[in-house]
């Protein structure tokens, strides 16, 4: 099942309170970035982060989840009603998130 943009658009509200938070569509689904690094992303239309230790600490009882058939755990972020929790959460784990992979570049055919 693919997320709905509706449910994007609210975490991104929630969110609206940090800066630098951007999107990607992917497959139907949302990678999220927190200034320029992959924080994690809204798959059928529920917020994941990736289980770093500072977000482990701040969710300790948090289900992992797959975001998708083959791909590593995520942890699925329960308090999306929480503004400040979640301004937290994405501040904290932010020096422990890897850097964005560059996208190689998009070649045109000749011609």
């Amino acid at each position: 099942m693919a997320s709905r943009r509706e449910y994007l658009d609210f975490i991104l509200d929630q969110l609206s309170g940090l800066e630098e938070v951007s999107w990607r569509a992917m497959m139907g689904e949302f990678i999220l970035y927190y200034r320029g690094k992959p924080v994690g992303g809204i798959y059928d239309d529920r917020l994941l982060v990736k289980p770093v230790k500072a977000a482990l600490e701040m969710m300790p009882d948090a289900d992992t989840e797959l975001p998708y058939e083959g791909a590593k755990p995520m942890l699925l972020v329960d308090r999306v009603d929480d503004r400040e929790f979640l301004k937290a959460l994405f501040t904290a784990i932010y020096p422990e998130l890897p850097e964005a992979k560059p996208r190689p570049a998009r070649s045109r055919p000749r011609g």
